[in-house]
């Protein structure tokens, strides 16, 4: 009988056979996701007010 492993091995390459036409539209897609989260996080940090000298932060920067 097949173990857990080689039960795996199975699946992956089974699900890498039937999504193989996706996985370039699931690549670009995750990638655009991440250049927009990136964009925006930035754009949170530049519009943040700057704190005065010598009083703490109200919460802690990411």
């Amino acid at each position: 009988m097949f173990g857990l492993s080689e039960l795996a091995v199975i699946l992956i390459v089974v699900i890498a056979v039937l999504a193989a036409k996706r996985l370039p539209d699931l690549a670009r897609s995750a990638g655009k996701s991440a250049r927009i989260l990136k964009s925006e996080a930035r754009a949170m940090k530049d519009t943040e007010p700057p704190t005065p000298p010598g009083q703490p932060e109200d919460r802690p920067r990411l």
